[in-house]
């Protein structure tokens, strides 16, 4: 695996370039939490792939930032699992363990089921038909996607579905919470390489949760959504155990 990851990681700092256009993002207070949301959305676009170095001096340059700055950012990321330090070798992306997926999938049983729960039954006020129709529109995004055979883009249509469906909740800290976990997760499938086979069979059941609680049946939307979870998880867990054995 480290001849693979060496290889990746000279020619994805080979592009480091394109982090000069993030430049305008930072305006002109930057800021260690707007470079830590910029290489957060650079890490899950798998721009730097799981195992990836992170130079300093590369990143700094292109961005434009200070070294302290830019370890402040890492700091932050770091505490999120996305980065780790590794003593006298650098800051790495992070290779997610096969027991950290589990756990991943432990939390998102609790949060999205919950917050599918809280719902209760309709009729449903307009914070929450709001809501319902931002998971609407992640269907049609996926279900598009599939159609156009865009895999990167059903990924992306998938991890707004569940975002989304966390929403429900209302709770600016539970959406916090489900980014980092959501983020982490995307590790795993930069891994595994194939968002059609782990995203595309599930669109069915995307369709089915969210045409449940347009209905305003809270209770069979959380069923249909604890059985994907528990499909997913087998599914995907079983698979990264055997690519993370074979590297």
């Amino acid at each position: 695996m480290a001849g693979g990851v060496a290889k990746s990681d000279q020619r994805r700092l080979s592009e480091i370039a394109g982090l000069e256009s993030d430049r305008a993002l930072l305006g002109r207070s930057s800021t260690a939490e707007r470079v830590a949301d910029i290489l957060r959305d650079r890490i899950t676009e798998g721009y730097f792939p799981p195992g990836a170095r992170l130079s300093e001096e590369s990143i700094g340059g292109a961005l434009g930032v200070s070294r302290n700055t830019l370890r402040e950012a890492f700091r932050l990321l770091t505490h999120e699992r996305l980065l780790v330090h590794e003593l006298n070798r650098g800051v790495f992306v992070r290779i997610v363990t096969v027991e950290d997926l589990d756990d991943i999938y432990r939390v998102r049983m609790i949060v999205e089921c919950a917050a599918v729960r809280g719902l209760g039954e309709g009729p449903y006020d307009a914070g929450a038909q709001e809501t319902i129709g931002l998971i609407e529109a992640a269907v049609r995004s996926g279900e598009a996607a599939s159609d156009g055979r865009a895999w990167q883009d059903l990924s992306t249509a998938n991890i707004r579905f569940h975002q989304a469906i966390v929403a429900l909740a209302g709770s600016p800290r539970t959406d916090e919470l489900m980014r980092g976990v959501l983020a982490e997760l995307r590790l795993v499938f930069h891994v595994m390489d194939d968002p059609r086979r782990f995203h595309a069979p599930y669109l069915t059941r995307n369709r089915q949760i969210v045409e449940a609680l347009q209905s305003g049946d809270a209770g069979e939307a959380e069923r249909l959504l604890r059985s994907y979870l528990e499909d997913s998880r087998s599914q995907l867990s079983g698979a990264y155990a055997q690519r993370i054995a074979e590297q």
